[in-house]
């Protein structure tokens, strides 16, 4: 349509009156269309001129967006925007000249919440830039499904490691429950206790008490919110610290290291939060390898994202085990609480990552941990004849 309204354009002094009369008939339709089109959207779109007034928008704009009463058009979008953090935030990107793709506000209006998302991008036409595109989202529903579905996942989970917490306490609780009253029958065999008797069993208690407290401990560190501080930082510094730390463990275990850790760009971590991930995975990597091996610790970056691979050369996992592995209280030790992986998993969800794993019984296991790179707005780009601001 555009080629031939430009032929028609060239040929427009040649036009009898009926061809302009059905020319502009036919720019109506299109014109038409496009509104329908672009009032049918169910988000909202807002085009800027080069000196961000604004020269076209959607109803679903109108309705998303806090405006000002009155005529919008041709004014500074900041300037028709009633809300001060929109406003004031289109004013900094569009002046700044940045791209912006996503970025949240929660707006209040008449008792209810919204929550909306503004981008911005550039509206490019032969090459040049000729202007801006906003773009107004409505994500209160989604956030909403969302919080929902994290509130019946915590439901679930807290569900999981309850029932796990009750299992792992009946067995101390018995276990004192019976010298208790092994105790008891000494007292009522013979009107006094032997003092060998009793510290022995009085040990037991005590040790059992002690494995109830970790227990306790251990289920409130996996229920509780993490007060993670984040801070850029160099992950290499904190793989390295932390090897350094367990060397003389891993000597003792007959576990030989290698590393080969790749130059880093810095993410946001919280160093004490993410040495215990690391550390909960190198004492699982060493108890399976009980005669020895090698523990391999890499880094690199992938993509948008730093990677770290903790790999040994153990029993590995079986793939029935594969899929429960980070579930609260499974362990495949005599020994455990069975809660050290599920730790591990809530700490790198909480720093935004990813853990992976792969296994094959009898050859390994390696666990991959992985953190975003922060993301820095980007510039557009300038377009002839204008000056940059910047």
């Amino acid at each position: 349509m555009r080629k031939f309204v430009q032929r028609a354009l060239g040929k427009l002094q040649k036009l009898d009156r009926e061809q302009v009369y059905s020319l502009v008939s036919q720019l109506a339709g299109e014109n038409e269309q496009l509104e329908v089109v672009l009032d049918s959207m169910t988000d909202g779109v807002v085009v800027l001129d080069k000196q961000n007034r604004v020269v076209l928008y959607n109803k679903a704009a109108q309705r998303l967006l806090p405006v000002v009463g009155g005529e919008i058009d041709e004014k500074p979008v900041w300037t028709v925007v009633r809300d001060n953090e929109v406003a004031e935030f289109l004013k900094k990107s569009l002046e700044n000249e940045d791209r912006v793709e996503d970025k949240e506000f929660t707006l209040e209006a008449g008792g209810a919440t919204r929550i909306i998302s503004c981008g911005t991008a550039p509206l490019v036409q032969d090459g040049e830039i000729q202007g801006t595109l906003l773009h107004v989202q409505d994500l209160t529903e989604k956030r909403g499904k969302e919080a929902r579905l994290r509130r019946a996942e915590s439901l679930a989970s807290l569900t999981t490691l309850a029932a796990g917490v009750a299992h792992e306490i009946k067995n101390p609780l018995g276990s004192i429950g019976i010298h208790i009253q092994l105790i008891q029958r000494a007292l009522k065999a013979s009107g006094r206790l032997d003092r060998k008797t009793v510290g022995h069993y009085l040990d037991i208690v005590t040790e059992e008490v002690d494995r109830l407290n970790r227990i306790v401990i251990d289920f409130l560190f996996a229920v509780r919110p993490m007060d993670a501080r984040l801070k850029e930082g160099d992950l290499n510094h904190v793989v390295t610290d932390l090897l350094e730390f367990v060397h003389f463990e891993l000597e003792e275990a007959r576990v030989s290291l290698v590393t080969r850790l790749e130059e880093l760009p810095t993410v946001e971590f919280d160093e004490k939060f993410i040495k215990q991930a690391f550390l909960n995975i190198i004492n699982n990597a060493v108890a399976a390898m009980p005669n020895g091996g090698t523990l391999t610790v890499s880094s690199a970056r992938r993509g948008e994202s730093v990677e770290v691979d903790i790999a040994d050369t153990g029993v590995g996992i079986s793939e029935e085990n594969m899929t429960k592995i980070f579930e609260p209280y499974f362990t495949t030790k005599d020994f455990g609480s069975g809660l050290g992986l599920t730790v591990v998993y809530k700490i790198v969800k909480e720093h935004g990552g990813e853990i992976s794993l792969r296994s094959k019984e009898g050859e390994g296991t390696t666990f991959t941990i992985s953190l975003p790179i922060p993301q820095k707005e980007l510039r557009l780009l300038g377009w002839k004849g204008r000056k940059h601001g910047v």
